[in-house]
């Protein structure tokens, strides 16, 4: 007769998958411009003359990785447990415990308890999308629809709430919700982001060679 397996361990806590939100206009934009800075560098680095081909290379290491940080690298991620912020050059984990509140103004903005701001880069404001809403709700006052946000016509999406407010509300109320759970305490953590900032560094020394010994 075998003896009975031990019971597998459970993990103490469940792993929550993450919601990611990015910005795709900033994403697009910044393909567009590597593409470009791309072409137009290494044309110069094989084509060039002289100091040409070595002005396109630190061009290149300098320009590259600033695009990289402030258009395609911005994201947040939010679970249960925490919200994670990756901004141009750092990226920030705070436990829900630990963030006093959201706040959308011309920026979005997360305060922790001890009064830290850090800008949510990924989620943009949209003023054009908040006056959309701001008319639309001002219709359906005047016209007596006592919800016009969620009066959909046709072609148009179910809520008209411009998408970074939205995205503002639904983090606010995870935030509140999940702010005394055990599993979401803890202290906020930053990591420089150093395999943006070193080739940057790398570019601007380049740079001023270049140019000190031409």
């Amino acid at each position: 007769m075998t003896d009975p397996q031990p019971p597998v361990a459970e993990p103490e806590y469940p792993e929550y998958k993450d919601r990611t939100f990015r910005s795709s206009g900033g994403i697009a934009g910044g393909v567009l411009l590597l593409a470009l800075g791309g072409w137009l560098g290494i044309d110069a680095m094989i084509r060039g003359e002289g100091r040409t081909p070595w002005l396109a290379l630190a061009g290149l290491l300098l320009a590259v990785p600033l695009v990289v940080a402030f258009t395609v690298r911005p994201a947040v991620y939010a679970n249960d447990d925490r919200l994670r912020i990756r901004n141009p050059f750092r990226t920030i984990t705070l436990p829900w415990a630990s963030v006093s509140g959201l706040r959308s103004g011309y920026s979005n903005e997360v305060f922790t308890q001890s009064g830290t701001k850090y800008q949510l880069w990924a989620i943009p404001v949209s003023l054009r999308g908040r006056k959309k809403a701001s008319r639309r709700k001002a219709q359906g006052v005047a016209a007596g629809d006592p919800t016009p946000a969620t009066v959909r016509r046709p072609g148009e999406p179910e809520n008209l709430r411009a998408a970074g407010d939205q995205i503002m509300d639904d983090l606010r109320d995870l935030s509140e919700s999940r702010a005394d759970a055990k599993s979401a305490q803890g202290e906020p953590a930053v990591r420089w982001g150093y395999e943006i900032l070193a080739p940057v560094v790398a570019g601007a020394v380049l740079l001023a060679v270049v140019l000190a010994v031409a």
